[in-house]
């Protein structure tokens, strides 16, 4: 499907997609270390809590089918390196909102100052997005063996990665 995405800054009224997209991430549990779903609230206060959080939106219809939150991934002197969590919803996957979505990102963080972007825990099967940051110019800082717990309860590896922002 050929669709006309726009990314821009989220709103109050995209909050309810915006938690309902977050959570099909958690509840897949094979990405997100999180094992909550966010609510009403608890979503709103999540995405307010973020330096930054950028909506893909489909322009014909308004409809938000991803979106991205980041922030300092450390505070003082490791504050200039910057975190970042992409989720797109699984009706839009495979239609490169993705990309999208982490190359507004990348020049998001640069405008707010942050000199490197790191992702902590990368899902090793996870094989669609490590493509996706390598094709984009991430590398890849090694592997932390059984890192990630699968909603199954299994182990899988995390793969940490990372970008300068300053080149």
């Amino acid at each position: 499907m050929n669709r006309n995405i726009t990314i821009r800054e989220y709103g109050q009224e995209d909050l309810t997609a915006m938690t309902s997209i977050w959570n099909e991430v958690v509840e897949d549990g094979l990405a997100f270390p999180q094992e909550k779903n966010l609510n009403e609230i608890t979503g709103k206060e999540f995405f307010a809590e973020q330096s930054y959080c950028g909506v893909a939106e489909e322009e014909t219809t308004g409809t938000v089918l991803g979106l991205y939150i980041l922030h300092p991934n450390n505070v003082g002197r490791c504050g200039h390196i910057c975190n970042a969590s992409y989720a797109v919803s699984s009706q839009a996957r495979g239609q490169h909102i993705g990309e999208k979505l982490v190359t507004d990102c990348i020049r998001k963080a640069k405008e707010l100052g942050f000199q490197v972007m790191q992702f902590n825990a990368v899902v090793a099967t996870n094989t669609h997005a490590r493509h996706l940051y390598e094709r984009i110019g991430f590398q890849q800082l090694g592997t932390i063996p059984r890192g990630f717990r699968l909603k199954n309860g299994q182990y899988e590896d995390i793969c940490p990665y990372y970008i300068d922002l300053t080149v």
